[in-house]
This record gives structure tokens, sequence and C-alpha cells, in this order.
């Protein structure tokens, strides 16, 4: 296909109406400095049959999950999906869908992401969910937004033990919003919450897997008058408590996990739920449930606080769409797994993660980042070496062992361990690992 299917003629009399003889002429007002000032250095076209050929030989040479036996996580998953998700999540009527600004013609739509935010609200045991977000670190982002509106609280604190990419997110929008993060202990004895601060942010189960003292930090935020701002795995609420039962005013999380593949890091979607009295500071849209004139159900997009719908000033968050798409797959999944299946997906995680934690800790010289600390499916450990060499070593037996971390001198190992590992893949990980060190 052409890239501007245009012809000579078409090019021609489109030069005549602006008064132009040339395309030349047409950026004449371009400096010479700035201009190529050479033809650009392009191979000869090629036919589809060939390029698909050579596009083809680019990508064997990509090793997937399919070759490596995955107990990488931080962030980003190898749960398993069923077929079930992604053949309704990929029907043209959805991955086709844009914001329902039509609620006429977008009903499906619309009762999807219903569905979704009333699933996400039963999941964290939270008043209100928004028709999702990019991801979970903007999710973070417009739950710090939502607690900063609080006169005279403009302060973040953060503990150390999140995320440090969601860390980073912070920083990169608090330069503009007059605001950066502060890092504390979520381990300390008291955290010190002084009227000035807006939100206390604590990530359970943590960047490393370990569950935190979520109570404790969020009564003191409460004491001190901040929000409490959760960030959590969706898929621990099966074995560990919901945010909302453990204090949170804001909890946010990424839905990767829920019936979204890996990607090679996205398309991902964002999850953000919040209480009730902070409904109208929630960012992007949320879909209500009404009857039309003739009594029956119908669905709507209730609060549209976006800038693209009120004054800019106005405007709860200048994040200008969702991921519909992944929002769908996610309540597809939901759906599937039921309340029953959360808890046995969680349990499994939970035990296989404790088993492979005892297995690698067993090899010589291995120890637990976090000696005695309780975790759900991801944990750390250190290694007699740097942890990016074993790691190498470990892709040429056939495993993807985990996240190097700078910890211990970049010696730690982050590894998950989901309810798609077996305890002869976890044995094998083991035998391996313990291969790679001693060689």
């Amino acid at each position: 296909m052409r890239f501007a299917p245009h012809t000579e003629g078409d090019v021609r009399e489109m030069l005549a109406r602006i008064g132009r003889d040339s395309l030349d002429d047409l950026f004449g007002q371009i400096p010479e400095d700035l201009r190529l000032g050479r033809p650009l250095d392009l191979p000869q076209g090629v036919s589809e049959m060939e390029i698909l050929a050579d596009l083809g030989a680019l990508a064997s040479r990509n090793r997937s999950t399919d070759d490596l036996v995955c107990f990488a996580g931080a962030g980003a998953y190898d749960h398993y999906i069923p077929s079930v998700v992604w053949a309704l999540a990929g029907r043209s009527e959805f991955y086709t869908s844009y914001t329902p600004y039509q609620p006429e013609l977008s009903q499906g739509v619309l009762q999807v992401l219903f569905e979704y935010q009333s699933m996400i609200c039963e999941l964290t045991g939270m008043d209100v969910s928004n028709a999702s977000l990019y991801d979970g670190a903007t999710a973070l982002v417009e739950a710090v937004n939502l607690s900063r509106t609080v006169p005279g609280r403009t302060r973040v604190l953060v503990a150390t033990t999140v995320d440090p990419r969601y860390v980073a997110t912070l920083r990169t929008y608090g330069a503009g919003a007059g605001y950066q993060p502060e890092l504390f202990d979520a381990a300390a004895e008291v955290l010190e919450v002084g009227p000035d601060v807006a939100a206390v942010i604590v990530q359970h189960p943590n960047f490393y897997g370990v569950l935190e003292p979520v109570r404790k930090l969020f009564g003191a935020a409460h004491d001190g008058g901040a929000h409490a701002v959760q960030v959590f795995d969706p898929l621990s609420l099966g074995v560990l408590a919901p945010p909302g039962a453990l204090g949170a005013d804001v909890a946010v999380a990424e839905g990767q996990s829920l019936g979204n593949h890996m990607n090679y890091g996205g398309p991902y979607l964002g999850i953000i739920a919040a209480r009730t009295d902070d409904v109208r500071k929630m960012p992007g849209r949320i879909v209500g449930e009404t009857v039309d004139v003739d009594g029956r159900t119908g669905y709507v997009l209730t609060l549209q606080a976006r800038e693209q719908h009120i004054r800019r000033e106005k405007a709860t968050s200048n994040i200008c769409t969702n991921q519909t798409l992944m929002a769908i797959a996610a309540t597809v999944y939901l759906g599937w797994l039921g309340p029953q299946g959360l808890r046995e997906l969680g349990r499994q995680c939970a035990a296989k993660a404790s088993y492979a934690a005892q297995r690698i800790c067993e090899l010589p010289r291995v120890e637990p980042l976090f000696p005695g600390a309780a975790f759900f499916k991801e944990f750390a450990v250190v290694l007699p070496r740097p942890a990016a060499s074993v790691r190498d070593a470990l892709i040429d037996r056939g495993f993807l062992a985990g996240v190097p971390l700078a910890d211990a001198g970049g010696r730690a190992l982050l590894v998950a361990v989901t309810e798609r590992r077996t305890r002869a893949q976890i044995d094998s990980l083991a035998k391996a690992m313990g291969e790679a060190l001693a060689s």
C-alpha cells in the first residue's frame, strides 16, 4: 500500500490550490541546515511473500515461555490464560472499541465495563472503580492526584519496597505537579504522618513479594489525616485480605495477571478503586446502570471527569483514554475464575512459591534476601555470584529463572512462581541452578 495514496495529478491540484509550484516549494520555509540534504538510503522494495519470510526468520530468533520455563515476575507474570478469555475479548465488537460516547450504540461494551467495575469493587472491598487506566504505575499516579486534592496536603510518602518503576513514574509526574515522593521504611516501628501529608503508599505484597504490616501503616496514615493507598496483586486476594478490609482509601494494581498475556511488557491495564467519598475525584470514566423510558436496563457513562469533557482546570486527569480491551479480558477472566477459582489459584501460587524457596535455599551459599519473611508468589534470594550471570546461564538450560536485582551487590534474584509451574519444573530449576553455581 502506498503511504500517501495521491496521484501526481492530485498533488499538482493541491499545490495549485495553495499557490505552490512544487513540494520543495511547500517546504521552503525549513532552513537548509535542518534538511537532510541527500536522498534517503533505503533498500529496494520487496514483495509481501519476501517480507513475510524475512520477518518470520527474525521472529524465530526470539525465545518465549514456550521455550523457557518462566520463573520471572517483578510485575508481569506467567499465569494460565484460558481459551475463553480471548475467544470472547477478541471478537471484533470488542477489539475495535473506543470510548462509548454514544451509549445507544455501545450497550454491549458499556455492560462489560459495568461488570468489570463491579468485579473490581467486589475483589478489592472498595466502593467504586473506574473503567480502567493505562497501567499500574499511572494508576498510582492518579491515586496520588486524588489524594492531593485536600487543601494543605501535598506530601507523598512511599514505602521503599514499592516497585521502583512505580516510584520513578511518580517522580516524573510529580516534577510537574509540584511534589516528589518521599521514601520511608515500612518496617520501622513508627511512621510519622504530619498534617501536610496527602498520601501514604504501601505495596502489599511488596515488590519483593513480601507481605507488609499494612494495617499498622494505614492506621498511622489515618491518624495523620492522610489517604492510605495500597498497590496490590489482584490474584493475591484469593488468600489475602482485600485492600478495603486493610483500611485502604484507594487501591491500585496492574491488571496484566487477569487474563492478559505478558506481550513483552504491554499493553496492560491500570486498576483503581476508591471509597464513595472520593468518587468525584476519580479519573477517567465510570459506567453506571440505569433504565430507559420503557423501564429497560441500560448503561451510560455516569461520570466523565476528563479534560475532553469538562474544563481542563477542573478535570481530574489528563489521561485521554483507557484500556477497554484489556479490561474486557480481565472481566471474562474473573468471570471464568470465580470466587472458588480465585481462592484455589492463590493457594497454589503460595504453596508452590514456598516449595520453590525451600528447594533453592537448600543450595550451597544461597539464602533468602529477607529471612523469615512471609511472601505470596514471589521471593528474593541472594546468590554467591552475580544474579545476572546465573540468570544467563540458566537460559541456556531452558529456564527464565527470575529477575536480577541491585540488592546485595547485584547478587539478589527475584523469583516468581505461579500456578502454571509444576513440582517437577521447580525441582529441575533447583538442580539447574545448583549446576550453574558450581560451574
